[in-house]
């Protein structure tokens, strides 16, 4: 009987694509998936340091195996990913039982790192130095979760220096993978039956600007991917105001198979607080290019993320967050209260910290804002049909079956019968939530690709 792994990701899109790319190494090496944590050889912790919540998630899941670890002495334990770029041998010191520990640009050394602690017998830490490496790890295995949709790294690293934000001293600078390779594992996935890939990096807008010195390639990149044969839905994630190009409006606007659906983070209103933030832009010309986009992109969604309670932030600056929220009129929005993370410029701004009770009180009022937005986009979308493609059973009521739109709206409906995840299918709109829709079946538009799952190359 092969010995078993268990990934558990904390974390962003690009934690999980790493954690796909880890399982496939692993099963690789001859290790099967385990259901459930308790059953596992090999137990990965792929980690996100953005908030500190991912820190305690963390320690307390450690602290959990270090029970079953008593029990069983030969279970391994790897942390992985920018907590532990971040904490770096602070793992070990917390958790000595922890066997393994790799940094975010060496994720394609685990099972190595892993064959070099039984040789050793004792803990390994290994941290990438950007001056030691500069090469992207592409051309992985990696396991997907689901056979007809993939993620697709086309960059590490941000060259960006946002006030509050951890990112870029854990993933380094930026780094682009060519062009031509990202076509080709995008045409390799479509011929392993996958209809939809999500494009990945910290600034997809910036995609290239280390390759070459003409204008940005991610146009170009949308493009070129939007072509490839079976290719039916290209999402990415996520761009960055400033940089968002006439151009990738112009390529959105053009290739039906590139989703109407823009992820553009706000974080405030106030021009104030986003000087103090480093964002690179002003509210008005954040709304300029909003509007720019839904003028050329047919029924457009746009969604967004937003910090309540930055350092420094007054009473007048978050109303004026408030009516960039309502004038700009999202389709959802992630929203935060601001959290600090040590080594960050906001850090340090503990004397100009806003008071718990008042971060909270601003939040709920923006909750409001942004679920009459949602709520109000939602309805207006009762009595038309849409094309969804299937996910599976919902996890609250397993009677309902959940699909996505074009627009990545969560739809529910009651099907006359059950269809494969990844068959795309026509639902009449019948009811609106702030966080959902509700549908009738209509018909198949294209059945699931079904094949036998592999690992497939993806970088």
């Amino acid at each position: 009987m092969n010995r078993t792994y268990f990934v558990r990701t904390f974390g962003c899109q690009m934690n999980e694509h790493d954690s796909e790319r880890i399982a496939g190494l692993l099963e690789a090496d001859g290790l099967d998936a385990a259901e459930r944590i308790e059953d596992a050889d090999v137990v990965v912790l792929n980690t996100c340091c953005i908030r500190e919540n991912a820190d305690n998630k963390l320690y307390g899941t450690l602290g959990h195996l270090k029970a079953l670890k008593q029990a069983r002495p030969a279970l391994e334990i790897v942390v992985a990913g920018c907590l532990s770029q971040k904490d770096r041998d602070l793992v070990q010191r917390r958790a000595p039982h922890v066997d393994v520990v790799v940094g975010t640009h060496n994720v394609h050394r685990t099972v190595e790192l892993l064959d070099r602690m039984r040789r050793q017998g004792r803990p390994v830490l290994e941290i990438w130095d950007e001056a030691a490496d500069d090469t992207f790890p592409s051309a992985l295995p990696a396991r997907r979760e689901v056979d007809h949709a993939a993620w697709v790294t086309i960059q590490i690293g941000c060259d960006n220096r946002c006030a509050f934000c951890i990112v870029p001293s854990v993933r380094g600078r930026e780094i682009s993978r060519p062009f031509d390779e990202l076509v080709a594992e995008v045409e390799r996935l479509a011929a392993d039956g996958v209809t939809e890939v999500t494009l990945l990096g910290q600034n997809v807008n910036s995609y290239g600007r280390d390759l070459t010195r003409r204008r940005p390639l991610f146009a170009e990149l949308l493009t070129a991917i939007a072509g490839v044969e079976g290719i039916h839905r290209v999402r990415f994630t996520s761009p960055h105001p400033k940089d968002l190009r006439p151009e990738t409006i112009e390529a959105m606007a053009a290739n039906p198979a590139v989703c109407p659906h823009l992820h553009l983070p706000l974080q405030s209103g106030s021009d104030r607080i986003l000087a103090a933030m480093h964002r690179g832009y002003t509210a008005e010309r954040y709304l300029e290019r909003l509007a720019a986009a839904r003028a050329a992109i047919e029924d457009l969604a746009v969604t967004t993320d937003i910090i309540v309670g930055f350092p420094g932030e007054t009473d007048d600056d978050f109303e004026r967050t408030l009516e960039v929220v309502a004038e700009a009129g999202y389709d959802s929005a992630f929203t935060f209260i601001f959290s600090p993370r040590p080594g960050t410029e906001a850090a340090g701004l503990t004397e100009r910290f806003v008071p718990a009770e008042v971060a909270a009180e601003r939040f709920e009022r923006l909750r409001v804002v942004v679920e009459r937005s949602s709520l109000a986009r939602h309805l207006a979308r009762v009595g038309r049909t849409e094309e969804v493609v299937v996910e599976g059973p919902s996890k609250r009521d397993p009677a309902l079956t959940t699909g996505r739109t074009a627009q990545n709206k969560l739809v529910h409906v009651r099907l006359p019968r059950p269809l494969r995840p990844g068959t795309y299918a026509q639902l009449r709109i019948t009811g609106a939530g702030a966080h959902h829709l509700s549908g009738e079946f209509v018909a198949v538009t294209r059945p699931a690709r079904h094949r036998t799952r592999i690992p497939v190359e993806a970088g």
